[in-house]
């Protein structure tokens, strides 16, 4: 059993950062939620595409942890939107995703994401430590690859952040 350690996260105007969490299931995106939250983000959380794109664009988050496969609209289609506009052209994206990224529709990263994580591979403790480097990267100037390993079957894999300066 793992602790979290609460570390208020401010951004340089003294408000906590946001996050959109964009997963439509429905437990899996409180947990999501709760531990950022803990960790002092401010969350909200949308569980089909309108609804996202309808947060997103209000809220102007910090940061989108998007899931590609939920209702309305697919989380392919939010991210092309987002990038369409004024509002969401510059607003990072991380997927979470069930696919193997190489079963993703192309031309995500083409489009402008943070990164890809496979949900079955991605504990909690590196959910905390990707969003940490992706708001907090002042000191990062290469690229993050987190190791993981899946604890039913053994097999392991790699989440990967781009390099931030």
């Amino acid at each position: 059993m793992s602790t979290i350690a609460l570390d208020m996260q401010d951004d340089q105007f003294g408000k906590s950062q946001k996050i959109v969490i964009v997963e439509d299931n429905v437990s899996l995106a409180d947990i999501y939620k709760t531990r950022l939250e803990l960790l002092g983000y401010k969350c909200f959380t949308a569980y089909d595409g309108i609804a996202a794109l309808n947060i997103i664009e209000h809220e102007l988050p910090d940061l989108v942890l998007l899931d590609l496969m939920v209702p309305k609209i697919a989380g392919d289609q939010i991210l092309e939107t987002m990038r369409k506009s004024a509002w969401g052209r510059s607003i990072p994206v991380f997927i979470i995703s069930n696919l193997n990224e190489s079963d993703a529709p192309v031309g995500l990263r083409e489009m402008g994401i943070e990164g890809y994580a496979v949900k079955a591979n991605l504990s909690n403790n590196q959910l905390d430590q990707l969003v940490d480097n992706i708001l907090k990267p002042a000191d990062q100037t290469e690229d993050v690859v987190l190791e993981t390993k899946d604890s039913q079957d053994g097999e392991e894999g790699t989440i990967s952040l781009g390099t931030h300066q």
